[in-house]
């Protein structure tokens, strides 16, 4: 990474208060650079989200043969959920502690603010709110598992 560009996103950082971060992550022949800027105090912006400039990973298309899952009778579909995603990269821990309890599990309720894991990144401890009261329908990540910026963790159900 040339420092110019690293002054350029400073500035840019600087010129638009409703961002608290910027994060770059480049991949060229298998060598990975990384770059995060934050603003002091801020670890997301006024709308709860990171930008990120990012080359896009390559998805793979659904195995032939591959069914869409359906949700079991009395539980929502999956776009009446409101998802909690991850606000940045890091580790999922769902309890406090090992051996702890989870803060949450499908079928909990949960109020907005509620912290409802952890995520482990650069050594930090950073616990996770809820955005909205609810209804826990699914945890979609395990305990201990890497995750990363915008990777759904919990579906909540808002209108039960």
């Amino acid at each position: 990474m040339n420092l110019d560009i690293i002054a350029q996103l400073v500035q840019i950082l600087k010129d638009a208060p409703e961002l608290g971060a910027i994060e770059v992550r480049r991949g060229l022949l298998g060598r990975w650079s990384s770059i995060r800027v934050t603003k002091a105090g801020h670890g997301t912006n006024a709308g709860g989200q990171h930008v990120v400039v990012a080359q896009p990973a390559a998805v793979s298309p659904p195995a032939p043969g591959a069914q869409a899952a359906v949700a079991p009778p009395g539980v929502p579909a999956k776009s009446q959920l409101v998802e909690i995603k991850s606000p940045m990269v890091g580790t999922f821990y769902a309890a406090p502690e090992p051996g702890a309890a989870p803060y949450v599990k499908a079928g909990s309720r949960v109020a907005t603010g509620q912290v409802v894991c952890i995520i482990e990144a650069m050594k930090i401890m950073n616990e996770i709110e809820a955005e909205v009261a609810g209804l826990v329908r699914e945890v979609c990540v395990e305990n201990a598992q890497p995750v990363e910026f915008g990777q759904p963790l919990f579906r909540v159900d808002p209108h039960a």
